[in-house]
């Protein structure tokens, strides 16, 4: 049986509790109890009664996560007594696993329907399985499954097309039934409206939703087609799934979103569409708001496609994309954003070992200064190299905002654009190659009591060094890379920073230099492996042709400088 101790997936449950902040935490604290798995958010709403909690972990512990805060939902919420603007069936309402890193989408099946069959034999909760765990296409919805909601769940659960998956047909009243799944990264997403106006926020939802709107006549009545089924006109917008309610926290209207697929529809496309509709309708879009957490990439697209709008460069950092995003999608209007919370990314950043990276400057000196032999030439040549990119990228984002040259911006965000890949890159390998050296050292450190032992250990030293050969080549051909734009910033960019572009090619040259010593020195015994020997080819290649790009970059600095 595969070993899943490393595999990463994320649990989003939702519970029908968003008033009671001891009852919530009484279910977080279930979470938190359980070793191998981290709480990264908590985000309670007040108008819907709801809360969405987000932890991830590994596989096993996870649904052992889950299966204790279900149980103590169905122990503190009573669903009798439930009421709130969002669809509902259960104190548990839905509970969704996302595979994250290794584990395929059908390993994180069968851990759902593990924890379906528990909830529903322990806890004598009735469980639901949809998306890729629902096997019935007419069941993988989870709208489908949800309809009529908690008051219509006793009478629903008697039809066979709707008998459960796990757990019979006796209605739980108090907890009332749980879906349990496995899908691909949900984003959770509600736009703000100037109006009270639930019937004009649905409009809009209308609108733009995959599923669109029934087909009616003239008269207000539903068309239906021969065999008495109702004709629907297809939304705007592929993967999204949006309702329209009022929200008396915020006293104003809001089209609810969930955006099932990035890739078919972006987050920005999505806000700018509500805004057309909105406006089409009477009506403005204030702001907007993400209920649990994004992924890193779709904010760094949206400050892409909102800085393109202004015509502007966008080759900018990290940070200054997601400022953008934020500003302009009105992610701060109801409440702050902050990233570091928000993003999935980040969270899960914080679970990882500090990284070299997150130091200042001072104390990534003082640590490289320090007894230890880590950060060494490699992670300093990376860094190198990174600075040298980033000089480069300076010039071309300069450029692109020079006065009299409005119409080059493109030209000169394309270039910052590949600029900003590799800084961020060499950055990444700062760190990697830090971690390639440690790694050499617990192999090292491996027992070697007899010939089993010896050979694994032998075994382990060579994957461990030949990794440590890779990641400096790899800085070496980022740095590398990094010659002509440099050269291009020296040859076209503002006049007034040619000297950065000039540094900027320094430090290239530093980087390929610095990191090919640390390619040499950790292949010395391994210079005739078959995977090593072309390695050590391209590297002496790459060694011998930094001093000409540097010169290239140096004499065009000059030349310009007369």
């Amino acid at each position: 049986m595969k070993d899943f101790s490393n595999a990463v997936i994320e649990c989003v449950p939702n519970f029908s509790e968003g008033h009671n902040m001891q009852i919530i935490k009484q279910i977080t604290d279930e979470v938190e109890k359980v070793e191998g798995v981290s709480l990264l958010d908590v985000d309670p709403g007040k108008a819907t009664n709801r809360t969405v909690v987000t932890f991830v972990g590994n596989p096993k512990a996870v649904i052992e996560a889950a299966f204790q805060a279900i149980k103590k939902a169905g122990e503190l919420i009573d669903m009798r007594h439930h009421k709130g603007e969002h669809p509902r069936m259960g104190a548990t309402d839905v509970c969704p696993l996302i595979p994250v890193s290794g584990i395929t989408m059908e390993e994180t099946v069968e851990f759902a329907k593990q924890l379906a069959k528990r909830v529903a034999d322990e806890l004598h909760i009735p469980t639901f399985l949809y998306e890729y765990a629902q096997a019935n296409p007419a069941r993988k919805n989870l709208a489908e499954i949800r309809s009529g909601e908690y008051e219509g769940l006793a009478a629903k659960m008697q039809k066979p097309e709707w008998k459960p998956d796990y757990g019979g047909t006796t209605f739980n009243e108090r907890s009332g039934a749980t879906v349990i799944g496995a899908r691909d990264f949900l984003i959770a997403y509600n736009v703000n409206l100037n109006t009270t106006s639930t019937r004009r926020a649905n409009s809009i939802a209308f609108d733009i939703r995959e599923k669109g709107r029934q087909k009616k006549d003239e008269k207000g009545k539903a068309i239906k087609d021969a065999a008495g089924n109702a004709i629907w006109e297809p939304g705007l917008l592929k993967s999204v799934k949006a309702i329209g309610w009022f929200i008396e926290e915020y006293g104003v209207a809001q089209i609810s979103i969930n955006l099932t697929n990035m890739y078919d529809t972006p987050l920005h496309k999505v806000f700018d569409t509500a805004c057309e509709r909105a406006t089409a309708r009477g009506l403005r879009v204030t702001g907007s708001e993400l209920v649990g957490l994004v992924p890193l990439e779709a904010l760094l697209e949206a400050g892409k496609y909102f800085l393109r709008k202004q015509q502007r460069s966008v080759g900018v950092s990290e940070n200054e994309l997601i400022k953008i995003a934020v500003k302009s999608l009105g992610l701060d209007e109801l409440a702050p954003f902050d990233p570091q919370k928000k993003i999935i990314e980040y969270q899960l950043q914080k679970l990882s070992a500090k990284k070299l990276v997150n130091m200042n400057l001072q104390q990534f000196a003082e640590e490289t200064a320090s007894e230890s032999p880590a950060p060494g030439g490699g992670s300093i040549a990376a860094y190198c190299g990174a600075m040298g990119a980033a000089l480069a990228t300076m010039v071309a984002n300069l450029s692109s905002h020079k006065v009299g040259w409005d119409a080059r911006w493109e030209e000169f965000s394309n270039y910052a654009e590949k600029g900003q890949a590799i800084v961020k890159q060499l950055l990444s390998l700062v760190d990697e190659d830090t971690d390639a050296f440690n790694q050499i050292m617990t192999a090292f450190g491996l027992p070697k009591n007899n010939d089993v032992e010896k050979a694994a250990r032998k075994q382990a030293i060579e994957a461990a060094t030949i990794n440590a050969i890779k990641v400096p080549f790899k800085t070496m051909e980022l740095a590398f890379q990094s010659f002509e734009l440099a050269k291009a910033m020296a040859e076209i960019g503002n006049p007034n920073s040619v000297s950065d572009a000039g540094v900027g090619a320094l430090c290239a040259r530093a980087a390929v230099k610095g990191a090919y010593l640390n390619v040499k020195i950790n292949a010395k015994d391994l210079e005739e492996n078959p995977i090593v020997k072309p390695i050590l080819e391209q590297a002496e290649r790459m060694n011998l042709q930094a001093d000409e790009k540097e010169k290239e970059v140096w004499t065009i600095v000059l030349s310009k400088m007369k």
